[in-house]
């Protein structure tokens, strides 16, 4: 690996009292590549970042980031790294030009650098006419445009997002995500990002690590994690909820039961989708009628769920940006 633009870590442990938020991690991300970091809250995604970024030292083991040490070389560590956190540090009453020509300061950039590059950025990520708005006009989704650019003013070769799109709609979600995977593809920086939704992961991450309790419990790419799970799953809908029961009961002749909490059943197909016809003769033999019947294609919650046996909670969320409830605190407080 190119160390100048990986992150290694090896066995990082943070424990908080009673309780390890992170429990012996093991990750290696390669320059250029977009690694999610996927898991839900509480999971311990925001405290790996914050080791990762030196906010806070692991309680054991080891990790660089571009080629420093997180405990012997934080300095380094920080001069090589954009971080973006789940809660922006905005002040409301300066302008987007006045936070880059802040946040370039504090990196120690020239007025020519911060002028080219701050104007450059907010261009970039679509705040150009509003730059010299203050930031208390605001939309959320133009406040993490502002974060992202803040991150990228001093041209880091690792950039670090937490839950970036949380609180977002979708089009400033999909605004953001062109973003993320320029600076990935187009100009090579090295992206670690946290989600709990799935379809963020799938659609941005060329590799997905998947964080339960503390622990990695699956880890590649999008498409050979859910070629691990191989087989579809079958969801059907009783035309009688009284029926749900024995409508469960026929399905599970067909695979491993799934749980459901809609009134319906679901089971992963033990032979795929060529026993779609044998299912169908099989209701139609008990005369169990059903309002729906589907097939889904494995998805990257069937990994969690075949892994930790529940679902993530960013299955149920994807289409619904509610603002989060903040892991952090969760983390360190509780988890």
């Amino acid at each position: 690996m190119d160390a100048s633009n990986g992150i290694e870590a090896e066995g990082l442990v943070r424990q908080f009292k009673e309780v390890r938020a992170v429990d012996g991690i093991d990750l290696e991300v390669s320059p250029g590549e977009i690694y999610g970091f996927l898991g839900p809250n509480g999971a311990g995604k925001s405290t790996t970042v914050h080791m990762l970024t030196t906010l806070l030292p692991p309680t054991a083991g080891r990790a660089s980031v571009g080629g420093h040490d997180i405990i012997r070389e934080g300095a380094a560590v920080r001069d090589v790294i954009g971080v973006a956190l789940q809660d922006a540090a905005l002040d409301l009453l300066l302008t987007g030009r006045e936070h880059m020509k802040l946040q370039g300061g504090l990196h120690g950039l020239s007025s020519d650098e911060i002028a080219k590059r701050g104007d450059a950025l907010l261009e970039r990520v679509g705040l150009g006419e509003a730059a010299d708005r203050r930031v208390r006009t605001y939309s959320g989704g133009m406040k993490r445009r502002l974060d992202l650019a803040l991150a990228l003013i001093h041209s880091p070769r690792l950039l670090f997002l937490d839950e970036p799109t949380t609180g977002l709609d979708v089009q400033s979600r999909a605004a953001l995500w062109d973003e993320v995977s320029g600076l990935a593809h187009r100009d090579g920086v090295t992206v670690f990002l946290t989600t709990q939704y799935l379809e963020e992961a799938d659609a941005l991450a060329d590799r997905v690590g998947i964080i339960h309790r503390g622990q990695l419990v699956a880890e590649g790419t999008p498409a050979a994690l859910k070629d691990q799970i191989g087989r579809p799953t079958l969801e059907a809908v009783p035309a009688d909820s009284a029926e749900a029961e024995r409508l469960e009961a026929v399905l599970s002749r067909f695979g491993d039961p799934l749980p459901v909490s809609n009134g319906s059943a679901a089971v992963r197909l033990s032979d795929g989708t060529e026993e779609l016809a044998d299912v169908v003769r099989g209701l139609d033999s008990e005369g169990i009628k059903v309002a729906d019947l589907q097939v889904h294609a494995p998805t990257l919650d069937d990994v969690f769920l075949t892994k930790t046996g529940r679902s993530l909670e960013g299955a149920r969320e994807e289409h619904d940006v509610e603002a989060d409830t903040g892991e952090h605190a969760t983390e360190q407080v509780t988890a």
